[in-house]
């Protein structure tokens, strides 16, 4: 098979990424960043309300820069979060799109990327596909126990961009990912932290429903007991405690706004960027780089806390994702507190295009290796 035209589509909690490519070269790739206020309208509805909003965004970053859905020739998107399956590429058919509608095993922003590839494909006559999607499960049996027989600890994670930086970090320490201990920290709106065994993610926390540490959109792994007590108190609606955890949790409840880089600069100058829903009523510049800390902090002791899994023995702690490129509070302070663990490599942002165009073309080239869901 000669170059493939591909179309990747990386919706994310805070922002979405639109790239394409003719074989190997990059055409275009555009970010759209959401404040708080972008996603406001849609905040008590499901994911799939911004279904459009975000595909018309597709549309017009293709009409921007000349590009005719006829040139499409294969779709991916981010995936979503589905039952458990194992690590691979998946096409999209009209089970697994069924489950991303209507939020069968989770509702996730990342549910959006099989939609928005399926539809695209419809229009261009492509085929659409999903790579390591959020819910890839390798987990230990032990690792599943959480105390609740009733509620068991699950799997979902940034497995996409987990898997791709810890085989670069594997190859910078001269050995194969399946012969490697790694822990690897993916950090955006939210935060996954891996155990990466012999090339399994053996142990993580749930990045999506409360567990680990808070993150820039959500409340991470609150008191158990204050939290029921929430729930039971008449004050709260089911709705708004499941926003407290997922999407005005974490930096947004401290300080209004998930964006850290608006948060930097309200602690470095006091300057409010405009639409960010930073809120100085909410809190003092001294108090939001507490709040900056107190993330790192919290990442600090889920990265910890793995080391014994490994009983000690890790080749390498891993860092990437969004919240990396902060060189001044988040990304020095973990790194301070961890680096006796293990060497510490990190690699901001995440090239999570190139891995789904990559899944995409070797799925093409290689029909046997696209998994039915």
């Amino acid at each position: 098979m000669s170059e493939i035209n591909i179309l990747v589509i990386n919706p994310g909690s805070t922002s979405d990424e639109v790239s394409f490519f003719k074989g190997r070269k990059l055409i275009f790739h555009k970010v759209v960043r959401y404040s708080l206020d972008d996603l406001k309208p849609f905040e008590k509805q499901k994911i799939t309300a911004q279904f459009e909003m975000r595909k018309n965004l597709v549309i017009e970053a293709l009409k921007e820069n000349n590009i005719s859905i006829s040139e499409i020739q294969s779709v991916i998107g981010r995936g979503g979060v589905l039952r458990p399956i194992e690590s691979g590429t998946y096409e999209v058919d009209d089970k697994m799109a069924e489950d991303l509608k209507n939020g069968s095993y989770g509702d996730h922003s990342s549910n959006l990327g099989g939609l928005i590839a399926k539809s695209v494909a419809e229009m261009c006559g492509g085929r659409a596909f999903i790579a390591d999607p959020v819910v890839v499960d390798e987990l230990d049996p032990l690792a599943r126990y959480s105390g609740m027989p009733e509620n068991p600890r699950v799997s979902i994670l940034h497995a996409l961009n987990q898997k791709r930086v810890a085989r670069h970090a594997a190859r910078q320490l001269g050995k194969p990912y399946e012969d490697c201990n790694l822990i690897v920290l993916h950090g955006g709106g939210g935060i996954s932290v891996g155990a990466h065994r012999k090339g399994r993610i053996v142990d993580v926390n749930n990045a999506l429903d409360g567990e680990g540490p808070f993150t820039p959109q959500r409340s991470g792994g609150v008191p158990a007991g204050g939290l029921a007590k929430m729930c039971f108190s008449g004050k709260y609606t089911l709705d708004e405690i499941k926003l407290k955890i997922k999407g005005k949790g974490g930096l947004a409840a401290y300080t209004g706004t998930s964006d850290i880089v608006a948060i930097k600069k309200y602690v470095n100058t006091g300057e409010i960027v405009p639409g960010s829903g930073l809120d100085t009523r909410l809190v003092s510049r001294e108090k939001a780089k507490e709040v900056l800390l107190a993330m790192a902090y919290q990442i600090s002791k889920e990265i910890s806390s793995l080391a014994g899994v490994f009983e000690g023995k890790v080749d390498a702690i891993v860092m990437t994702g969004g919240i990396v490129y902060d060189d001044e509070y988040v990304t020095p302070e973990i790194r301070r507190r961890v680096q006796w663990i293990a060497p510490v490599i990190v690699y901001p942002g995440g090239d999570e295009m190139t891995a789904l165009r990559l899944a995409c073309e070797s799925a093409l080239k290689n029909p046997k290796k696209i998994k039915k869901y």
